[in-house]
């Protein structure tokens, strides 16, 4: 009989070894390292430029917090809670209007997203304010009755070139949401004797929620960038008053860093509203949501401490 050899066994009288370990090379991406040393080299070049230019760099902060600039950045944003309110609300309407089996609702819809969605914001914007070569008066019968240009405001201007525009994106947007809902769902409730607006409200729409909410949250930080537009009628914003400073204090380009600045703050603000707005949408599509960026730091520091204490 044949005994069988251990090759893993040592010289006699020593205990057996295990195999021998694996030596991992890491893959190195020298890409990645030509293409960060690239990129930094262009990030330097751009920063030396601006440096070298002919830039007054101290009207800034000069103006940083200028009366005339606070107001445009309240003016900014309450056009855009008010230009965002007629988008959502009209935006619902041409959804439910657009799935309406009704031929003549769908089709009014299908044509009012067809025309606003065509045609850039800005061209809307000067047919509104034009319009007064058009129409002399704006007669409502008894209610109101008053000449147009006294009637179309630079503010009523804004809010009807930037909302109505935004109620087609946000049509779309809500019918994908509704659409993403399995048709079982409307049919139990139906089943159940609800009515169709009751299963709107109860079923179809909190569930739709969680795909209407992230691009939504996307429209809102982009109506805040359109409300720049409303400068060429007239309406005075946080773009507008910057405009003014500029020309007056011969500083233009400066003002133009500083509004830049200002639109970066507010949608960094949005931005962590729309983060946690998704995440509080989300909670029933997954098991365990992933950690904020406060709970990823609180956890790098209690692992470093703790590191800390053991050594």
């Amino acid at each position: 009989m044949t005994a069988d050899i251990d090759k893993t066994a040592g010289p006699k009288g020593t205990p057996p070894t295990g195999p021998e370990a694996i030596k991992a090379i890491p893959v190195r991406h020298y890409g990645r390292y030509v293409s960060a040393v690239i990129a930094i080299a262009i990030l330097v070049a751009i920063i030396y430029a601006f440096g070298q230019g002919k830039i007054n760099w101290h009207a800034v902060p000069d103006y940083f917090f200028d009366d005339r600039i606070l107001t445009g950045v309240g003016k900014t944003l309450l056009l855009t809670v008010l230009s965002m309110l007629i988008g959502i609300v009209g935006g619902i309407v041409l959804a439910v209007m657009r799935l309406s089996k009704n031929p003549v609702t769908s089709s009014i819809a299908w044509f009012y997203i067809w025309f606003f969605r065509g045609t850039p914001v800005l061209v809307q914007l000067f047919l509104w304010f034009n319009l007064g070569l058009v129409f002399e008066y704006i007669d409502l019968g008894p209610i109101y009755k008053n000449y147009w240009s006294d009637f179309m405001t630079p503010l009523l201007t804004a809010l009807l070139g930037l909302g109505l525009n935004e109620a087609a994106y946000m049509a779309e947007i809500c019918r994908a949401g509704l659409l993403a809902v399995d048709e079982g769902q409307t049919e139990a409730a139906h089943a159940l004797g609800m009515s169709h607006g009751r299963t709107l409200r109860r079923i179809i729409i909190p569930q739709a929620m969680r795909v209407i909410v992230p691009p939504t949250g996307n429209e809102v930080i982009n109506m805040l960038k359109t409300t720049s537009l409303v400068a060429a009628v007239q309406y005075p914003e946080l773009f507008r008053y910057a405009q003014d400073i500029g020309q007056v204090s011969g500083a233009p380009v400066e003002m133009y860093f500083l509004a830049a600045a200002w639109y970066l703050i507010m949608t960094s603000v949005l931005s962590v509203g729309q983060y946690y707005i998704e995440r509080y949408y989300a909670r029933g599509s997954s098991r365990s949501l992933p950690p904020t960026p406060w709970q990823k730091v609180r956890a790098h520091l209690t692992s470093f401490s703790s590191r800390k204490v053991t050594a």
